[in-house]
């Protein structure tokens, strides 16, 4: 591949004030940010009416919404280890990102014709929630394919701020529009920025040749061979890679704790939403301001803290901050069960996740072979995280039907908040270990 033209010099002396990029670096991690942005921007014009959709029926039904989605994932897994099999990462992305498309544009057709059943809801709320994982897993794999790990850490955080913008742009097109348009017109505009997050990966992703390299891996790039064949592998590699390698199994134990704490946390704030507001609007207004809330916040502490707090405390203390995080929001939660104290926990906990710990959870991909960053990894971020929704959904159902209420769940979560920051840091030790133990020629390691 031909190397890219070198970025203007106001451009990266901008851009260096909020990242420590390489000049190299640039045109990728513009690609990288407006990817993301377009991708969340997309997601979260639809997400406020999901919950509020998925509320309809009571918060009683959200275990059944939970355990639908789990079943989607279980669908959608063998699906993409097809694709992937049988495709190279520039044609089965693609076809991935147009299948979604396609599907928000079929949701279209009932909205337009003003269907008013329970079941377009649940459909909604579903289809809404293996759209916003599937789809981010895939660019986050693209993105462990595409950087190294010394560059994952100066710049994931970066690159993860470009979702966050788009995370104010999805809820500021949604109110602009929804008045005037209708439901119909979102989903068309979601439908829209998923096309034009696509367009960044054609540009992004080599045809042949690498993308940006630094000394620390100089083979942290897809190269002109990797692009052209397809993964391999069965459909189900994914799974079988993850069962083979501890370091897999310790990320999926790692997410399940983090989709308990968010699960319960999740039923709580339909449980007391349901309780303070009567309608669908005032619910859709409340989780707004929390998405609101927690887009700023994440986006203070991306340009500001991710990238230099991770050059300097390691991946294992970022990890970290989401047990810490999620434990003192069940402590609040438990001691003041109120409206608003949920949602500054929720805020809190949702602002250290994307803002902090995702972008360290994605570094930790660097280091697994390139199959592993697609197959295991779509398989760990939609059916182990979905399962575990719809395992902890069910939990908090029986918890519930003994009489045990959030203030036993949070009794439960508090002291497992500590078993699980000392899974991050044992997952942060071993991505050490294989970064010193790799070939001199920088091979990946084999997950």
């Amino acid at each position: 591949m031909h190397a890219p033209p070198p970025p203007d010099p106001v451009v990266l002396r901008l851009l260096r004030r909020a990242v420590d990029v390489r000049a190299h670096e640039v045109r990728a991690t513009l690609l990288g940010f407006a990817w993301f942005l377009c991708l969340l921007a997309g997601y979260y014009l639809l997400r406020p009416l999901r919950d509020a959709m998925g509320l309809a029926g009571g918060p009683r039904e959200l275990r059944w919404l939970f355990t639908a989605t789990f079943a989607a994932m279980l669908a959608l897994v063998p699906l993409f280890g097809w694709l992937t099999a049988r495709l190279p990462p520039r044609r089965f992305v693609p076809v991935a990102y147009r299948c979604f498309a396609l599907g928000l544009l079929a949701l279209c057709v009932p909205m337009a014709l003003d269907v008013r059943s329970p079941w377009l809801g649940r459909a909604f709320f579903v289809g809404i929630s293996v759209f916003n994982l599937f789809l981010v897993s895939i660019f986050w794999s693209v993105l462990a394919d595409c950087f190294g790990n010394a560059q994952a850490r100066r710049l994931f955080g970066f690159i993860a701020a470009g979702g966050t913008v788009g995370t104010f742009a999805g809820p500021a097109l949604a109110a602009a529009m929804v008045t005037a348009l209708g439901p119909v017109a979102l989903v068309l505009s979601a439908a829209l920025l998923l096309e034009a997050a696509l367009q960044c990966f054609h540009r992004l992703y080599p045809r042949t040749g690498s993308v940006p390299r630094d000394a620390a891996h100089p083979a942290g790039a897809a190269t002109a061979a990797g692009d052209a064949r397809p993964l391999g592998g069965g459909v189900l590699a994914g799974l079988g890679l993850i069962v083979r390698s501890p370091y897999l199994l310790g990320l999926c134990g790692y997410l399940l704790l983090h989709t308990a704490a968010s699960t319960f946390l999740y039923f709580e704030q339909g449980r007391l939403v349901a309780g303070a507001f009567a309608d669908t609007a005032s619910r859709t207004r409340f989780f707004a301001l929390v998405d609101l809330g927690v887009s700023a916040l994440t986006l203070l502490l991306q340009v500001a803290v991710t990238g230099r707090a991770m050059r300097r405390f390691g991946v294992g203390a970022a990890l970290a901050a989401l047990p810490v995080a999620s434990a003192l929001a069940f402590a609040a939660v438990a001691l003041s069960p109120t409206v608003p104290v949920l949602g500054a926990a929720q805020v809190l906990r949702r602002a250290l996740d994307y803002a902090v710990a995702r972008p360290a959870r994605e570094v930790l991909f660097t280091v697994v072979s390139r199959e592993a960053k697609y197959k295991a990894k779509n398989a760990i971020e939609t059916v182990v995280y979905r399962g575990g929704d719809a395992v902890s959904g069910w939990i908090t159902a029986g918890l519930g039907a003994l009489g045990i209420g959030f203030a036993g769940l949070a009794a439960l979560a508090i002291p497992l908040a500590a078993l699980w920051a000392l899974l991050a840091h044992r997952l942060a030790r071993e991505q050490e270990r294989r970064l010193r133990t790799r070939s001199a020629d920088g091979a990946e390691s084999q997950a």
